[in-house]
């Protein structure tokens, strides 16, 4: 599955944000204004079970491997809307029910992801029988599968957060029709609703977006960090590319926010740390040399290194599917030994 970038309308107005940023950032680091120094205090990683199968894993042991193997102790986990409703009105919420119960057992700590929007391709993640729905049928639906989730999980210790659709305001990146503030803000304040004790999450791209309209409306900001990309963004010409980015640029988005909407947790809410490619289902066969364009080896500590120096405190790691697999399935367990080390 090749990964289009739709909306081409608006690749102008995204551009110029970039630029932008990008024109501040370094004016920001010309005044010898250095990232805010201080160590990640929690590493964890987001885990996708449904990605897991897709590359052929027995995705429970993967999961107590996380737990067991790395001692990962903070796990982001997206709830699939088609997982825990494949028929309408049926609920069945056996995978998530493992996880939790897992991750109570060993005192780790888990944010949970509600929406359609959630993370892994295509983004939507929307039930057959809801396809052909309006939107408004679809979104009636979808807070109907919210209040379930919300309301199963939300006594559970391990449970120490929700986050609201994943990176929402991001329109030129999935398959995914356009964004309803309103329908956004409605979630929030549902999930709100039933559990005001704990804290909500939104998320944006941290080279794509301004990070506004998503950070005033959360709790916790959570961004990403993805450094080399295989993208036709800006061009069909590009391929892979590496932003130009400093630690700084982070920094400098940061104090933005907060200078407008008042000082917020803000996290590495995807951290890269496996490659990307221009398609999707060949990530198990790339060659050494293409995995080499966006996740060599030196590019894992790299991308580490970059986190840190970015000064936030918490820090999800995208990719830890594609660790086990390439250890078990390729025969290469430098990534899965390199991640055993960081979470020690």
């Amino acid at each position: 599955m090749k990964l289009h970038i739709h909306h081409p309308g608006r690749k102008t107005t995204i551009a110029l944000f970039a630029v932008l940023f990008l024109v501040l950032g370094v004016m920001d680091i010309a005044y010898n204004r250095p990232a805010r120094a201080s160590g990640v205090a929690q590493w964890g990683v987001t885990f996708s079970h449904t990605f897991g199968k897709y590359i052929g894993i027995d995705w429970r042991e993967l999961y107590f491997a996380i737990l067991d193997d790395l001692k990962v102790r903070n796990i982001r986990i997206p709830v699939y809307w088609p997982v825990i409703e494949a028929t309408e009105g049926n609920f069945s919420f056996d995978d998530y029910d493992f996880m939790v119960r897992e991750a109570e057992a060993r005192d780790a700590k888990l944010i949970l992801v509600v929406g359609k929007r959630v993370p892994r391709w295509p983004e939507c993640h929307i039930p057959e029988w809801a396809n052909g729905r309006s939107q408004d049928e679809q979104e009636a639906a979808l807070k109907n599968a919210i209040i379930k989730t919300v309301e199963r999980y939300k006594y559970s210790d391990a449970v120490v957060a929700w986050q609201v659709e994943n990176e929402p305001f991001l329109v030129l990146f999935g398959e995914c029709p356009p964004l309803r503030a309103a329908d956004l803000d409605a979630e929030i304040a549902l999930v709100k609703l039933l559990d005001p004790l704990k804290p909500v999450i939104v998320t944006d791209s941290g080279e794509l977006s301004v990070w506004l309209p998503a950070y005033k409306r959360a709790d916790i900001f959570g961004t990403t960090m993805y450094r080399s990309v295989w993208s036709d963004h800006i061009s069909p010409y590009i391929g892979y590319f590496t932003y130009p980015l400093p630690p700084q640029f982070f920094w400098l988005k940061a104090n933005i926010s907060r200078a407008l909407y008042g000082d917020k947790p803000i996290i590495v809410s995807e951290l890269q740390a496996e490659p990307w490619g221009p398609e999707f289902s060949r990530i198990l066969t790339m060659t050494e040399s293409e995995t080499a364009e966006t996740m060599s080896h030196t590019q894992f500590y790299d991308n580490i290194a970059y986190a840190r120096e970015a000064g936030f405190s918490e820090v999800y790691l995208w990719g830890v599917e594609w660790w086990y697999a390439m250890k078990e399935q390729r025969g290469d367990p430098f990534y899965w030994e390199a991640a055993r080390e960081l979470f020690k």
